[in-house]
């Protein structure tokens, strides 16, 4: 019974030093988060498209994906910003299972953190030198933020966190943009209070020290549909949905109203081929309502080189072993409709 403490893991101060951001790639990120924080704020009318695989199992498939992202991410540049998902944590509902790069820097192995803490970090800093992409992760353990937070310009609080009093306080205190996602139950209220609790400021613990942090007024909503209590499956990015939220959102003091849907998961009950359809629904949303226009800021896709899924053991280079994605031609379509309804709404 109790804990078996295994072994220290490196500060992030540490770990910064043996793997450390050289200055020119300090201002790229700075860069890209300036850029970023103008679409929240409406100054940019660009759209967000945060889109890569459900988890990052292996650096050179992710690597060559975020190539080929780089590529596309040219060519329509002027109306769409990529931020390209390199999710190295993954969250478990039962705790069985592949938790991510962190967890197994070779998902073949044992667990080994210490080595995972090294992998990820290697991992998103060779995207950002060799793509000029900053990236984003999903916040699953508040405390490992700083690991990788030099190198990131998009932060997610996943929907069975956004409760979580830690994950909220330390939102407050990321100085970019932060998406909570709405509860597995679906309940508004509760993403609305997370967004308000990250965007003020607030002291609490945090490894070990008393910290105060600022606020982050580009603390926003994410949507990805929810389930019911009978395990009916409940999307919400339909109009009416996308609607509600913003009538709630001018309900309350908050700054910069802003929604990113998540394509997948609840949205698409999982059928990740139905991201494609999702996506030119809020598109078309966003074209026929003005308010919605403004107020939906970006997508969430699920996407790797190749489409579905499978079991580690089967070696299928550049395939999720999580959730299914979609592929990377269905990638390519996706974009170019996004593309496409941006140059229809917007000048």
């Amino acid at each position: 019974m109790g804990f078996e403490f295994r072994r220290k893991l490196p500060s992030s101060a540490e770990i910064r030093e043996q793997i450390p951001l050289s200055a020119e790639l300090a201002e790229i990120k700075a860069e890209r988060d300036e850029e970023v924080k103008a679409i929240f704020r409406g100054d940019s009318k660009r759209f967000l498209l945060i889109i890569g695989p459900c988890s990052a199992d292996h650096p050179d498939p992710v690597l060559e994906y975020c190539g080929k992202l780089k590529e596309v991410a040219e060519q329509v540049k002027d109306r769409i910003m990529i931020i390209p998902r390199i999710y190295t944590n993954k969250p478990r509902t039962t705790g069985e299972g592949y938790k991510g790069m962190l967890h197994q820097p070779d998902p073949e192995k044992g667990a080994n953190v210490a080595d995972g803490i090294a992998a990820i970090r290697k991992l998103h800093l060779a995207v950002l030198k060799e793509t000029g992409f900053s990236t984003a992760d999903e916040m699953l353990y508040p405390d490992n933020l700083r690991y990788l937070s030099d190198i990131m310009s998009y932060v997610a609080v996943g929907a069975r966190s956004v409760e979580n009093q830690q994950h909220r306080l330390v939102a407050s205190g990321i100085d970019v943009p932060t998406g909570m996602k709405n509860p597995t139950s679906g309940d508004l209220g509760v993403m609305l209070n997370s967004i308000y609790a990250g965007q003020h400021p607030h002291d609490f613990i945090f490894r070990e020290w008393e910290v105060k942090s600022d606020g982050n007024p580009y603390t926003h909503a994410i949507l990805r549909g929810s389930q019911s209590k009978h395990g009916q499956i409940m999307p919400n990015y339909h109009y009416e949905d996308l609607k509600l939220l913003l009538n709630l959102y001018n309900e309350r003091e908050l700054e910069y109203p802003a929604v990113v849907v998540d394509t997948n998961h609840c949205n698409s009950a999982k059928k990740y081929k139905e991201q494609l359809r999702i996506a030119q629904e809020v598109m078309h949303s966003r074209k026929y309502s003005p308010e919605l226009n403004d107020f939906v800021k970006g997508l969430m896709v699920e996407s790797y080189l190749l489409e579905g899924s499978c079991k580690v053991e089967e070696h299928i280079y550049g395939k999720s072993i999580t959730d299914p994605c979609i592929g990377w031609e269905d990638t390519e379509r996706l974009i170019s409709m996004i593309y496409d309804y941006m140059q229809q709404t917007t000048v």
